[in-house]
């Protein structure tokens, strides 16, 4: 089953259960799938990895949009997406361990002969696919700098 079927399986069953905060926030998810379909797929249905991505950066935004509200002493915006923040978490795939992490990147540095740090992005392009919503790509790219300019 697809990661977007089973999101609107879940959509079904917060209608059933009367779950308005839940309801909500996978609405919203599933209407940013359908737009990124139409916009970027020209109506063709959408992958699991588009759908990770989607959720990775929905995610992102709640974060950011959490730090500002407290900021701005808005605790109560700040409760609300941190609420979606759980709902949304809840369709990324498991995040891998350090050791995993360093794993994949060694054997993206092997596998492409990397040496320098001209080679980061093609280390990069193989690692992102495998890292999109499994890890922080920021701290992976981090580490991978590390290791090509050593």
């Amino acid at each position: 089953m697809s990661l977007k079927t089973t999101i609107t399986e879940h959509m079904k069953d917060a209608m059933r259960a009367k779950d308005t905060h839940r309801l909500g926030t996978i609405r919203m998810l599933l209407a940013e799938i359908k737009r990124h379909e139409i916009d970027k797929l020209k109506g063709a249905e959408i992958n699991d990895a588009d759908v990770i991505a989607i959720l990775d950066k929905m995610i992102k935004q709640r974060k950011d949009s959490a730090v500002q509200y407290e900021a701005a002493k808005r605790a109560d915006l700040a409760d609300v997406e941190k609420a979606e923040i759980v709902v949304l978490t809840a369709y990324m795939p498991q995040p891998l361990s350090e050791t995993e992490i360093d794993a994949l990147i060694r054997q993206a540095i092997d596998e492409n002969g990397a040496d320098g740090a001209a080679a980061m992005g093609k280390v990069m392009a193989l690692l992102k696919p495998k890292l999109t919503g499994r890890a922080d790509l920021t701290a992976v790219s981090a580490k991978v700098k590390a290791l090509l300019t050593v």
